[in-house]
């Protein structure tokens, strides 16, 4: 019997050994593109998946949501939300999704944080974007969470959705958190002036989105599948319709020049 014991406990010890780690997929979504890369995400990886919600839901339409939440941050309150059902302490791996609002995550997801302690658990944030804030609002996640490892993250241009499921796999697999063969991309060269066709393929790239006034400076490119990527060095140029507002000085800006279709912009890094 005590043979048998000792088997049972070393089958135990050993199996807790091979488990995979438990993860879960976390998001707050306004209009449904954030809700679309988290079943995505928990679709290829086999996550648990759930949704934050508020008590008194924003507005989807855009100018009433913008409003709400501005009255917001000029009186220093959060809205509340629900309770979230999982249990945290059964996951080793929790992605947080959100859109981003005025460069960080939205309003819902900063009111989750402050009431949780992910101390020693893998954060992985993804978002959707008008133009970008992954970088920015993944190092506001690290101040919120001092203690848990944030690791790289997932963002998509709401306008680019219909790119969303592939990016996602090569993202996945890239991170080593699903297996899979992807093509490894070449590093960015150094960036050199930019040319007018150049100047030309940023002009058209940016061109229409209304919260992106800018000039091109500088430019690298690398070869990407059925295509050409690029990365701008501009300069932030002051707004006709807010022309009191201070330029943000430079950024970057991706662009993604696919076989046989018009240049777009990927994400802006400020």
């Amino acid at each position: 019997m005590l043979a048998m014991t000792i088997v049972a406990m070393c089958a135990a010890s050993c199996g807790s050994k091979n488990e995979e780690p438990k993860t879960l997929v976390l998001y707050y979504s306004l209009t449904g593109n954030t809700k679309m890369v988290a079943e995505e995400i928990a679709s290829q990886t086999g996550a648990d998946i759930e949704e934050i919600t508020c008590v008194d839901p924003y507005d989807t339409n855009f100018q009433a949501c913008i409003a709400r939440s501005m009255q917001e941050r000029e009186a220093g309150v959060l809205p509340e939300i629900n309770p979230v059902k999982a249990d945290l302490s059964k996951y080793d791996v929790i992605f947080i999704g959100y859109p981003v609002w005025f460069g960080t995550y939205a309003p819902p997801v900063t009111k989750w944080l402050e009431g949780v302690d992910l101390s020693g658990k893998k954060i992985i944030p993804f978002c959707t974007f008008g133009s970008g804030g992954l970088e920015s609002s993944g190092k506001d996640m690290v101040a919120a969470q001092p203690n848990a490892e944030v690791l790289a993250g997932y963002g998509v241009r709401a306008a680019r959705m219909d790119a969303m499921k592939d990016e996602v796999t090569t993202f996945l697999v890239e991170a080593g958190l699903t297996e899979g063969t992807i093509v490894r991309l070449e590093e960015f060269p150094e960036q050199h002036e930019v040319t007018v066709e150049e100047t030309a393929i940023f002009d058209a790239a940016v061109d229409g989105y209304p919260m992106l006034h800018a000039k091109a400076k500088s430019v690298a490119m690398r070869t990407v599948p059925n295509g050409t990527e690029y990365l701008f060095t501009a300069v932030d140029m002051p707004r006709e319709d807010k022309p009191d507002m201070p330029p943000a000085g430079e950024l970057k800006v991706y662009v993604l020049a696919a076989d046989g279709q018009a240049p777009v912009f990927t994400r802006v890094v400020r």
